[in-house]
């Protein structure tokens, strides 16, 4: 008897990654049996082909800016969504959407002072915690003092993301 399987899953850095286990129960080593070995190496390449194309064009799977997870949370990227830019560059952000209520907001790698940034992280993302996507178009959130450029960054990402979300989520 032979078992295959190819298990298939999305890693916190967002990249696919693929198990592949294959047993051989009750049968000779692969390279003694040399019809089974092209049998199983035919069978296996076909299958990590279709694998690969199927997990590359089927849509919402993994898009590179939007992924759902299965509690039916909705994690945007921003880092190729926005250009927007703080005062050292892109402030890209993984905006965590839930019920059509944003859960959390994860700052990614960037260039901005550590000092300021702080600031920002612990000043204004908690104001998005628990609040509609209907509502972020909308509402007036005031900047972070001494880090207006980041804070700007900050908030039109949100704003990109959710934007994103309602156009794409399924």
């Amino acid at each position: 008897m032979s078992v295959f399987s190819v298990n298939i899953a999305v890693s916190s850095a967002k990249k696919l990654v693929f198990s592949v286990k294959i047993i051989f129960e009750n049968s000779l080593p692969l390279h003694a049996n040399f019809k089974k070995s092209v049998t199983m190496r035919t069978f296996f390449i076909s299958s990590v082909i279709a694998v690969v194309l199927l997990t590359t064009t089927a849509a919402g799977i993994y898009s590179g800016v939007m992924t759902k997870q299965t509690d039916g949370t909705y994690v945007v990227n921003t880092t190729t969504l926005s250009s927007a830019e703080g005062y050292r560059g892109k402030t890209p952000l993984e905006v965590h959407i839930k019920n059509n209520r944003i859960v959390k907001i994860v700052p990614l790698k960037n260039h901005e002072t550590p000092k300021y940034f702080a600031m920002v992280k612990k000043t204004l993302l908690p104001k998005y915690a628990g609040m509609k996507t209907s509502k972020v178009e909308k509402t007036k959130i005031d900047g972070v003092t001494g880090a207006t450029y980041s804070s700007d960054a900050v908030i039109a990402n949100v704003k990109a993301a959710v934007n994103y979300y309602k156009k794409n989520r399924k």
